[in-house]
């Protein structure tokens, strides 16, 4: 790969970094440029990056050429919203609070470049609010109130150091560089790093402690070097070469700001985030079906404008869902209009649509799994006792779950997998769970389900570890193509 540092006058800086060319902003802006092709790497070091400045072209041309361009142009947009910022940073709060805790500062300010800091005990905090915001330097102020929260974060340029920070600067862009070299160090034993993305605390994860270590093991032996990594562990990202997520996933948390950062570092991504993006949202889904003849149950989209559209397209009863609920959370059935208005004032406070769904009561939904592009299992998700859902959630949150039962691919109809593979090709060709009704012998789409549920003794009761090989070996084929 072509590495480039582009800067306006390059003489100034006496920059010398082996393997790294130095070039001026505007040979660089001219159509010269095409001379490096795609595969190279550029690091904008300009004096601003404010809309039409130079700094700012740099990075816009680089991407409309196909070249990787620290900062990018979508990073400087987001450094015009500061309060956006400061909730990003808020998802990552665990380890805002460890690396700050004992410091007996009212406020904390420091530089850092391309993830690096001065103080070892920064250096996580560091790397984290790198990997969030990708811009060569940066200034952070945290303050202290109740607890440790940012203040500010923005982007600093090489003119705004001293000399001695400029030696810091080029000492810590050498490191960067070279990353990839640095943070293997300790993991000769096999070719390839698998970070696996789990959260310890949630209740009901897609995957059970049995099931991960079935991965790992799988991982291991197709040729990973293989760990279970948590949100905590954002500034890690760049040293693995693939990311399988266990955790559920949601466009408005940190699962698919690390996706879409894995993806950004050319790592292989499961749940990659435009299936993150494309499933989550059940409003999507609904006009993707419907848009490509796939069966599905009668829906309505509901606005505050027109709530009452779906009494007059579906009737009562019928289910009204959240757009990004999961595991049968955040969706009721509406049996009469005094019920339909009274949850509408809570569902509303999360989006301005709402999607409305004919009830199709069942003994049981299918589920099935298809994975690039091909069925991978085939389950029976019944009913739990007592309840139109699978899963039926307490006030207390507490589950209660129907049973289950795994058929294997060829034994089910073949217009099911016809069903659930048709779906899928409008999504990706990653790792999906297709919840389909079945009324009359007729098969109807309810959902696609990225990062869908894979427990040891369920859905594998068919496959045995093959389950989990098969994955993982697609896993290290996409990985060696990407080399």
């Amino acid at each position: 790969m072509n590495k480039l540092i582009v800067i306006e006058k390059p003489h100034k800086w006496q920059l010398d970094i082996p393997n790294v060319d130095v070039i001026a902003a505007q040979d660089y802006l001219s159509e010269s440029a095409g001379q490096f092709g795609k595969n190279t790497k550029v690091i904008n070091l300009c004096k601003s990056y404010q809309y039409q400045s130079v700094g700012y072209y740099v990075s816009l041309l680089a991407e409309a050429r196909g070249h990787k361009v620290l900062p990018e142009v979508a990073t400087i947009q987001d450094f015009r919203f500061p309060s956006m910022i400061k909730d990003d940073a808020q998802d990552f709060d665990a380890i805002i609070q460890k690396c700050l805790g004992s410091s007996s500062e009212a406020k904390l300010e420091f530089k850092i470049y391309f993830g690096y800091t001065d103080e070892l005990a920064l250096s996580s905090l560091g790397m984290l609010l790198f990997n969030l915001f990708q811009s060569p330097i940066l200034k952070a102020v945290f303050v202290k109130r109740e607890k440790w929260v940012l203040e500010n974060l923005r982007p600093m340029n090489i003119y705004d150091l001293t000399g001695e920070e400029r030696q810091k600067l080029q000492s810590f862009l050498g490191l960067f560089l070279s990353n990839k070299k640095v943070v293997r160090k300790n993991h000769q034993r096999r070719r390839f790093d698998l970070a696996i993305l789990v959260n310890p605390d949630d209740p009901n994860p897609p995957s059970n402690a049995k099931a991960l270590q079935k991965f790992v093991k799988a991982a291991e032996e197709v040729g990973f070097n293989t760990e279970i990594i948590t949100k905590n562990d954002y500034g890690k990202i760049n040293q693995f070469d693939a990311l399988f997520i266990r955790e559920t996933t949601n466009v408005n948390n940190h699962t698919f700001r690390i996706a879409k950062k894995a993806q950004s570092e050319g790592l292989v991504v499961i749940d990659d985030p435009v299936s993150i993006m494309r499933c989550t949202n059940k409003v999507y889904l609904n006009e993707l079906m419907r848009n490509h003849g796939i069966n599905t149950p009668k829906a309505a989209i509901i606005s505050k404008e027109n709530p009452m559209a779906a009494i007059e397209k579906i009737g009562f009863p019928f289910i009204l869902k959240e757009p990004d609920g999961a595991f049968s959370k955040g969706v009721k059935k509406v049996q009469n209009e005094e019920e339909f208005n009274e949850l509408l004032k809570g569902f509303f406070k999360g989006s301005e649509l709402l999607i409305a769904q004919e009830f199709m009561p069942t003994d049981f939904d299918w589920r099935v799994g298809i994975f690039n592009g091909e069925p991978l299992y085939v389950c029976k998700y019944f009913m739990a006792r007592n309840h139109w859902q699978i899963i039926e959630w307490k006030k207390s949150g507490k589950a209660q779950e129907g049973k289950a039962e795994t058929y294997p691919v060829e034994e089910v109809p073949k217009a099911l997998i016809a069903t659930a593979t048709k779906a899928t090709k409008l999504i990706g060709n990653g790792l999906y769970g297709v919840d389909i009704k079945e009324v009359n012998k007729k098969f109807y789409v309810i959902e696609v389900n990225d990062n869908p549920n894979l427990d040891a003794g369920i859905e594998d009761k068919v496959l045995k570890n093959t389950l989990y090989e098969t994955i993982m070996e697609t896993l290290m084929e996409r990985v060696k193509i990407k080399q």
